[in-house]
């Protein structure tokens, strides 16, 4: 069988499709990859994150965008899109783009079986190739588990987990604490046997 040869899009080939499809994709360095569709608890722990960081910033200058704004990390090639960040003051656009920034200082990430591994690792060391980026959320939807990963200087980051419904996350990076709680509320978990426990925050 005659090997199929991989195609390699630019980053302006790749925006050009972008803007054309119906559903979003990722760029990695020239190759481009569907991303899957999020689940009932993707969706409400990203929504979740999103209303606490919105209402906590309302007054300050922090700027909350959830997955429709595009990330561009350039020393990796690399176009995504986080499902929450935190840009500290103004947004800073790719060429003049509205849809894609460069400076986020948190990002958070809800983990999907099929990309939690990325997510994890080849992901998280380009995240760390941007400058402003200084704080990193790992959220598991099928149980309460939450890795935090906060920058100390430029070799080092500290990390912390969390796995109890009863505690807070404190963002150092923005000086903000959140509940689990609120983190998972109306957050369904499958069980083994297929059925489902009380929705968090609502027992």
């Amino acid at each position: 069988m005659q090997a199929t040869q991989q195609r390699y899009y630019s980053p302006e080939e790749y925006l050009a499709l972008e803007e054309a499809a119906d559903d979003k994709s990722e760029y990695i360095d020239g190759e481009i990859f569907p991303m899957a569709g999020g689940s009932t608890n993707h969706n409400q722990i990203a929504g979740n994150f999103y209303v606490e960081l919105s209402v906590a910033f309302k007054k300050l200058d922090y700027r909350v965008f959830m997955s429709d704004v595009r990330l561009w990390i350039p020393k990796r090639r690399i176009y995504t899109y986080p499902d929450v960040m935190v840009v500290a003051g103004e947004p800073e656009y790719y060429n003049n783009r509205t849809d894609t920034i460069t400076n986020p200082r948190v990002i958070i990430e809800v983990l999907s079986p099929s990309t939690k591994g990325y997510d994890k690792s080849n992901k998280f060391k380009g995240y760390r190739t941007i400058p402003t980026f200084q704080e990193y959320l790992l959220i598991d939807q099928t149980r309460i588990y939450i890795e935090h990963f906060h920058k100390i200087d430029e070799r080092r980051w500290d990390f912390r987990d969390y796995d109890e419904s009863d505690v807070a996350i404190a963002l150092s990076s923005v000086s903000l604490e959140i509940s689990i709680l609120d983190i998972y509320n109306k957050v369904n978990f499958e069980q083994v046997d297929g059925e489902t426990t009380p929705d968090v925050g609502e027992v």
